[in-house]
Order: structure tokens, then C-alpha cells, then sequence
């Protein structure tokens, strides 16, 4: 079976660094940080008081006002990142059939801050105070759902839930929905919206966040020795994807090519890497197989770097593992210094992050990486961005339950 290519051929974005692909880009290269302390609840009975919160974001630009009320936050950002992205394709959805056009977005954990705020309600006041959106509102795959029914798109829909892997699996799934030819464009990503209680407290109680809330703009710092666990966040990036050569014809202006895509599992723990990073090493190896390419092609890896003890150097080992001496002469970074952990939205951000990168030949800096842990010892791509001349990338996700993701792009002109 013949395997048709796949372009990227637009980007939305919402961030913790600005709502708008441009705007985060823009931020993300000129080294602001998205993350402060806690405004949208009180946080001040938790041992975390920071995270990249999404400022200044009016769901009614997106929905209206009735539809903001009977959606949940991760709705509302998907539709942004979806609207943002579908313009930036200038996306010809009659032309190319609405059946031909399908809708792979998912997310970590849907919407948790209704379900709070709902059982809130049915404690003080009783269930006939329960919403009949309620249950539309919290479940994971009522991003694309409602993507799907805004723009009238009949193709493949589906939302994967693979924890913090979910945008890039995403991702990788509607890659493969038109490479197979089951359809012709998809509209793909992840996104998420958990700052709230229960997931703070949650993440507390496992002892994975960071605890600087004196220096937030410091708290994610990805292999530095002084690193003390994640920085969450929120928000959404989703991509268009088209047949490489529909796109071509159409005169769209393309990012980059997916050009491949793989998957595995740790099969060691719940919620910790595998010590000698095995499932993240097999993730680049496959992905690299499916795009016929030797690791020695890659310039540059978007890691997942997180910025935990155990995560950050877990990567590394992969990495080394993958591309042997080639992994001291490619540049890693990680955006989540920027940004923090967006959860199951932080593949679909990432994936933006990356196709921008391409298309304008820079690497995004990682921030706060002032004395690298010794077993944390690549090019990291410290403090500012590079200018390069860069062909063939990765981006990496890993999530709780050992499963991992992992997407090779390359340049249209090699």
C-alpha cells in the first residue's frame, strides 16, 4: 500500500505564554516565561502556589455566550486552538468534502474543574441543581466533538486520553488517518484545563510539582540540579494536516512534514520512567523507522523534559541510547521551561512549537538551565534561541501509565 505524505499546514495555539500561535512564538523566542502564581483559585492551603495559567482569555471571542456556559475550559481552549489553526491553513473545507475531513483532538482528563464545581453543588443545594450539560461538559472527547460541529467536519473523530502523552498521540493518529487514505485533512491536537483543587492537591500528594512559588518563572528548569518536579499548565495546540501534495497544489503554505510516528510503552510503573529510559528509546527508534530515516539525519529534539529528578534524566539515557555519539552533536530543548506541563494538551503544543521551529530555522531556548545535573550532559540549547539550519527534528511525549509518543518532522525541501 502506498503511503501518501503529510503536511503541517497550520497552527493554533494557546498558551500560558499568549492565546494565539503568533503571540506565544514571539514570546516563547524572546525567553518570557508563562508561569505565576495562582489567581484563578486560592491556593494558598497547598504546598503549589504557581503554574502557567492562560491570562486574559475570553471564551466569548471564540463561543457564544450561551455556548461558553454549557462548555468546560479544555472545550473552550480546543475551540480556540481549532479556530486559530483552521484560519492559519486557510483550510478549503467544501472544496476538499466535509467527509474527507475529520477531527482527532483529545485530552489528559477533560473537564475535571466542572466536576468539582458540580459536586460542590449537589453537596450545598441537591441534584436538581446538576446542569443537564453536566456530563457533555467533563467528557474527554467533547473537544472534538464540538471541533466537529462548528465547522460541520464528517471525517475520523476520535479523542485519545493517554495522559501526558494524549496531543502527540493525537497527533500521530491523524497522521495516520491520511497517510492511509482515510481522509485528506484533520484537525489535531490536545488540550487541557485542570488548574484547579483537586488537581493540585492531587500532584502534591504525589510529590511531583515544584515547590519555588517564591521564584515562579524559575520553578521549570528542565536537568538543572536544582529542579524539583513539574510546573503545571493549561491551554491547547492543535494542528491542520493535509496530503502533502493537495496542500502543494493549493498553494498552501506548509510548516513541515510529518514524516514520522511511533509508540510503545514502558511497561515498568504507574507514574515513574524507566530507570534506563527503554520505552522512550524504542519510541524514537520506531518513529525514526517509519520515516525511513537514520537517527544521524536529526539536528534537533523538542524533548518532553519536564523538569522531575527521575523524568529529565530518564530522557537523556533514551536519547544517548538512540543516537550514540550523534546525541552530543544534535541540540535538545524543552519549552516546558516556558510554559510548564500543559498535561494532555503539552504534545499538541509542543508539535506547534516544533513545526515553527522548522519553518523559521530557530530552536527554542530552555530556560532557567543554570548548572546542569551531571548525568544531564547534552546541547540543550541554554537561555536563548539558535538560529540553525535544521532538516529533520523530533518531539517526544511520555505519560503516567508508561506511554510514549514520539513525531519526526523534516523540512519541505529535503
Amino acid at each position: 500500500m502506498t503511503r501518501r505524505r503529510v503536511a503541517v499546514t497550520g497552527v493554533g495555539l494557546v498558551s500560558p505564554l499568549a492565546v494565539g500561535t503568533v503571540e506565544s512564538w514571539s514570546a516563547l523566542l524572546a525567553g518570557e516565561s508563562g508561569i505565576a502564581p495562582i489567581e484563578s483559585m486560592d491556593a494558598s492551603g497547598f504546598e503549589t502556589k504557581i503554574a502557567g495559567e492562560v491570562s486574559d482569555f475570553d471564551p466569548t471571542k471564540y463561543l457564544d455566550k450561551k455556548e461558553a456556559r454549557r462548555t468546560d475550559r479544555f472545550i473552550q481552549f480546543g475551540l480556540a486552538g481549532a479556530g486559530i489553526a483552521i484560519a492559519d491553513a486557510d483550510l478549503p473545507i467544501e472544496k476538499i468534502g466535509r467527509d474527507r475531513v475529520g477531527v482527532i483532538v483529545g485530552s489528559g482528563i477533560g473537564g475535571l474543574m466542572t466536576i468539582e464545581d458540580t459536586h460542590t453543588k449537589l453537596m450545598e443545594r441537591g441534584p436538581g441543581r446538576i446542569s443537564p450539560f453536566f456530563i457533555p461538559m467533563l467528557a474527554v472527547n467533547m473537544a472534538a466533538g464540538h471541533i466537529s460541529i462548528r465547522y460541520g467536519l464528517a471525517g475520523p473523530n476520535s479523542a485519545p486520553a493517554t495522559a501526558c502523552t494524549t496531543g502527540l498521540h493525537a497527533i500521530g493518529d491523524a497522521y495516520r488517518q491520511i497517510q492511509h487514505g482515510y481522509a485528506d485533512a484533520m484537525v489535531t491536537g490536545g488540550t487541557e484545563a485542570v488548574i484547579s483543587p483537586l488537581a493540585i492537591g492531587g500532584f502534591n500528594a504525589m510529590k511531583a510539582l515544584s515547590k519555588r512559588n517564591d521564584e515562579p518563572q524559575k520553578a521549570s528548569r528542565p536537568w538543572d540540579r536544582d529542579r524539583d518536579g513539574f510546573v503545571i499548565g493549561e491551554g491547547a495546540g492543535v494542528l491542520v494536516l493535509e496530503e502533502f501534495e493537495s496542500a502543494k497544489r493549493r498553494g498552501a503554505d506548509i510548516y513541515a512534514e510529518i514524516a514520522g510516528y511511533g509508540m510503545s510503552a514502558d511497561a515498568h510503573h504507574i507514574s515513574a520512567p524507566h530507570p534506563e529510559g527503554a520505552g522512550a528509546e524504542k519510541v524514537m527508534r520506531y518513529a525514526l523507522a517509519d520515516a525511513g530515516l537514520e537517527p544521524e539525519r536529526v539536528g534537533y529534539i523538542n524533548a518532553h523534559g519536564t523538569s522531575t529528578p527521575l523524568g529529565d534524566v530518564s530522557e537523556v539515557k533514551a536519547i544517548k541510547g538512540v543516537f550514540g555519539d550523534h546525541a552530543h552533536k544534535l541540540a535538545v530543548s524543552s519549552t516546558k521551561s516556558a510554559t510548564g506541563h500543559l498535561l494532555g494538551a503539552a504534545g499538541g503544543l509542543e508539535s506547534g512549537f516544533l513545526a515553527l521551529a522548522i519553518r523559521d530555522q530557530i530552536l527554542p531556548a530552555t530556560l532557567n538551565l543554570d548548572n546542569p545535573s551531571d548525568d544531564c550532559d547534552l546541547d540543550f540549547v541554554p537561555h536563548e534561541p539558535r538560529k540553525t539550519d535544521l532538516e529533520v527534528a523530533i518531539t517526544n511525549s511520555f505519560g503516567f501509565g508508561g506511554t510514549n509518543g514520539a513525531i519526526v518532522m523534516r523540512r519541505v525541501d529535503v
